[in-house]
């Protein structure tokens, strides 16, 4: 096996990885919030399943950003190239920032909120 088809054959590993964590988050998210939302947590069943979602999404997009970046350093690369893998890599960047903000509800830089009285812990 020559390096390159190695790293064409990591590169697709990581794709489809990337895919996978999302289809298989997707549906765990699902199953996680229907055996959930019986009882007093139907009301947070939305919420819980955009935060398991998010999550599932924010792991297949950094697996696929790994692809790109394997299989653009991994060749003889071109400025063609790392200028449309450095254009994935801000995209994906900028929809993993989003994201994380949506899912946690607050900028990266800002202290997780206390309890109501404001002296316990930082929730998660």
């Amino acid at each position: 096996m020559r390096f390159a088809d190695f790293v064409d054959l990591a590169a697709r590993l990581f794709e489809a990885t990337g895919v996978g964590a999302m289809v298989v988050g997707a549906l765990a998210s699902v199953a996680f919030v229907v055996r959930d939302a019986r009882g007093p947590k139907r009301a947070n069943a939305y919420r819980q399943l955009r935060h398991y979602l998010g999550r599932a999404i924010l792991l297949g997009l950094e697996l696929l950003v790994a692809a790109d970046i394997i299989r653009t350093v991994a060749e003889a690369p071109t400025m063609g190239q790392v200028l449309i893998l450095g254009l994935i890599v801000l995209i994906r960047t900028f929809l993993s920032f989003t994201l994380e903000v949506e899912i946690d509800g607050r900028w990266p830089w800002q202290s997780p909120p206390r309890d109501k009285d404001g002296t316990g812990p930082p929730r998660p």
